[in-house]
């Protein structure tokens, strides 16, 4: 592994392992708990989709006429990625984004998707999204990590951003998390199922694949310049703390539903 890749990942160890480790994976211990968790959750997997977009956007043409822009190995690493995450398929082989195949696990399970559902509706509706996140009824959290990918995500600067998607966004799932999916999986009836299916997907293709091609990006686009390798450290190191908060955040709504549940008795 490339030098540099290696101190920017030692940099960023002590708040990654403060994300592994958070308490909000020991609170997660019923279907309402974990459908809480994905209601905050779901804001990370579509804003996710908005940092490859820009990174393509960047990386490659996508205007007509068509012409040659940047490295032709930096263009493969992009679309290659561009490819699994919008156009993967789910359990039963139909094509669908991740994206759309977290919004069908939540369907599934019964957890809340009103939120990212009408955020979706005003952004199509062509209103401005950091004005939209002010406007949203959510966690501060979730409004602070929102803000930060929108702010990364039009900085023009693909350093940046290639580094929030590629250290920023690594797989930060830990054993626990998956083994506690599979035994509420098997509680409720296979409510989780497609939940499941995603996780070990996600596993599958971003946790490997997809991240080797994503640091490559990194040291392609960084080269040996000192500033940008640097920048790219900072921005990461921000990103990681914003998901901190988006945890924190899930954390709140998980105690809320045990708080409810409290009281109803």
């Amino acid at each position: 592994m490339n030098s540099r890749i290696e101190h920017l990942q030692s940099v960023l160890a002590p708040v990654r392992e403060e994300i592994v480790n958070h308490p909000l994976y020991g609170a997660l211990s019923d279907i309402n708990g974990l459908n809480a968790f994905m209601g905050c959750h779901v804001f990370a997997v579509w804003d996710f989709m908005s940092l490859l977009k820009s990174l393509q956007r960047h990386l490659t043409c996508v205007e007509v006429p068509w012409i040659p822009v940047g490295s032709p190995e930096t263009r493969y690493l992009i679309n290659e990625i561009v490819i699994g995450e919008e156009s993967d398929v789910d359990q039963n082989g139909n094509r669908m984004s991740h994206f759309e195949l977290y919004l069908s696990a939540m369907r599934q399970s019964g957890a809340d998707t009103s939120s990212i559902e009408n955020l979706l509706l005003q952004v199509k509706s062509g209103k401005n999204i950091l004005s939209l996140i002010s406007e949203m009824a959510v966690d501060d959290g979730i409004k602070n990590f929102l803000r930060f990918t929108f702010d990364i995500a039009g900085s023009g600067k693909p350093h940046l951003i290639a580094s929030v998607f590629t250290f920023g966004r690594e797989d930060l799932i830990p054993g626990m998390f998956m083994s506690m999916v599979d035994e509420l999986n098997n509680l409720n009836a296979g409510a989780f199922s497609t939940f499941k299916y995603y996780l070990e997907r996600h596993i599958e293709v971003d946790g490997d694949h997809h991240s080797h091609l994503a640091m490559q990006m990194v040291n392609e686009l960084c080269g040996d310049d000192d500033v940008l390798w640097r920048e790219a450290e900072e921005a990461a190191a921000e990103s990681l703390r914003m998901r901190k908060g988006l945890w924190d955040a899930a954390l709140n709504a998980v105690n809320s539903t045990q708080q409810v549940l409290q009281f109803s008795k």
